[in-house]
């Protein structure tokens, strides 16, 4: 039996990580930039300020120092100066995860209607196999992970105001 971790914190390359951390300007330019087109603004889950297409940031919910990978599940657009000073600080569910889960499963639902073969949308079959978001599945994905993370040494966040 095979088992696929792709969804977890990749070990493999926490163990030998690339030398240069991947751009997420294509996440950026082909997946968030169509939704915030279509919406017309999105607001930081962190932060609660509008972004409009081309002021935001990408920022990854679980941090990349520990699942080392930028798979588009776990990326959301911020307010570049809340990423700048989020750093490898944890959100914690019970303030970040309505948000963040109600946000992606938008996104998905309007890059799936407007650009269907979207090679981003691939990304999220390591949580949904079918592309259908179950919040319940999403929260049984991420919250272990940030539970994994916390037990090894990251921090979570202050509380938002």
């Amino acid at each position: 039996m095979s088992w696929n971790n792709s969804a977890g914190s990749d070990i493999p390359n926490k163990l030998k990580r690339p030398e240069n951390r991947g751009s997420l300007s294509k996440h950026k330019k082909y997946f968030w930039d169509i939704v915030i087109k279509e919406l017309g603004h999105v607001n930081c889950i962190y932060a609660d300020k509008e972004l409009m297409k081309g002021t935001h940031a990408v920022e990854h919910f679980i941090p990349f120092q520990f699942v080392a990978h930028d798979l588009r599940w776990n990326l959301v657009p911020a307010d570049p100066s809340f990423s700048s000073s989020k750093g490898a600080k944890l959100p914690q569910m019970e303030n970040y995860f309505n948000d963040f889960y109600e946000l992606q499963k938008e996104a998905v639902s309007i890059v799936r209607g407007n650009k269907p073969k979207n090679h981003f949308l691939e990304e999220y079959l390591t949580v949904f196999s079918d592309l259908n978001f179950s919040k319940d599945r999403y929260a049984e994905c991420i919250q272990p992970m940030l539970t994994i993370a916390y037990n090894n040494g990251f921090e979570y966040m202050r509380q938002k105001q």
